[in-house]
């Protein structure tokens, strides 16, 4: 077994595990394994060990890596998790089955726009600046049902809502407060938790957890693109 199979089936073992303690869990927990940085061998690695959920955050570098594996691999789901300039709407609707990025109007008009132009429907999460940080993209809590109804309006699929907490404070009172929101605007589903607290965040009701180096180890930012 190599050692991303290894980190997989010990990182499926911590959810299942999570999942039996929280309270009331959503009715599954998805693992996106973050591949950014990382080279196309160690998504292929992964892929031999049975995996096909994966996360990149930047559309060029995803544009490198997996158009040639999704050849190769026909049920590998991509999702989009890192910020999404308009002007990259195209490739992101073109090459991503859900964008977990949507933080704006401006964006969802241009996903709608692409959307109609290729005939695709990528499942969206809204990004939500959970502890509205100043560097951080996202929108406003107070402001996600409106982003949400609008999109919708628009005719996207809106499906969830994405966060970040932030890093030096206590993950639990933010999952919480997006569970809230996605409640509040009847969405079922959560993209939250990463390496260092998706075991909090199932707790919570996470649908969808994001872990990178817990996976493939330490990133190699020189190779960022």
């Amino acid at each position: 077994m190599s050692a991303i199979a290894a980190n997989l089936a010990e990182i499926n073992r911590r959810i299942e595990t999570a999942r039996k303690a929280a309270l009331k869990p959503a009715p599954a927990t998805h693992l996106i394994a973050v591949s950014k940085t990382h080279p196309a061998e160690a998504v292929r690695e992964a892929l031999l060990a049975g995996h096909r959920l994966f996360g990149e955050s930047k559309v060029q570098e995803a544009q490198g890596k997996f158009p040639a594996l999704k050849a190769e691999y026909p049920d590998l789901e991509l999702h989009m998790i890192g910020g999404l300039q308009t002007n990259k709407a195209k490739e992101a609707v073109a090459l991503f089955d859900a964008i977990h990025s949507l933080d704006r109007i401006k964006l969802a008009h241009a996903l709608k726009a692409e959307c109609d132009k290729q005939g695709k429907n990528p499942a969206l999460f809204v990004q939500v600046n959970i502890g509205e940080e100043a560097q951080k993209s996202g929108v406003a809590p107070k402001q996600t049902l409106a982003l949400v109804e609008e999109s919708r309006s628009l005719g996207l699929n809106v499906q969830g809502l994405m966060c970040v907490p932030p890093v030096d404070q206590a993950p639990a009172p933010y999952f919480g407060l997006l569970k809230t929101l996605a409640e509040d605007a009847g969405l079922p589903l959560l993209s939250m938790g990463m390496s260092d607290d998706f075991d909090i965040a199932i707790r919570f009701g996470a649908t969808h957890v994001r872990v990178g180096t817990a996976i493939f180890g330490a990133r190699d930012y020189s190779q960022d693109q």
